[in-house]
């Protein structure tokens, strides 16, 4: 598949901070970003998370790892964001 070499990321693309929850496939992870929201009748904080699959060219993202994905186009039905960079390793 040589037309993943060509994945490119605009400068103004979104970028989100998460942490790997899965690393089992090949080429790809599951990133979990927490996110808290304001309840609208009690205003209450919520915690809620979104599972996003992201792509990994060279499996560098382990389990637990702290990363930054960034918004590219579709890579395939659920990956349309990419692991730019490892912000934080987990504890071995």
């Amino acid at each position: 598949m040589s037309h993943l070499k060509e994945i490119n990321i605009p400068e103004n693309a979104s970028r989100r901070i998460g942490v790997v929850t899965s690393d089992v496939r090949d080429k790809s992870c599951k990133v979990e970003i927490q996110f808290s929201v304001k309840h609208p009748k009690y205003g209450k904080y919520i915690r809620r998370r979104s599972l996003i699959h992201a792509h990994d060219e060279n499996n560098e993202a382990k389990l637990g790892d702290s990363v930054e994905i960034a918004e590219c186009r579709p890579i395939s039905k659920t990956k349309s964001w990419v692991v730019t960079r490892i912000v934080e390793s987990a504890s071995a």
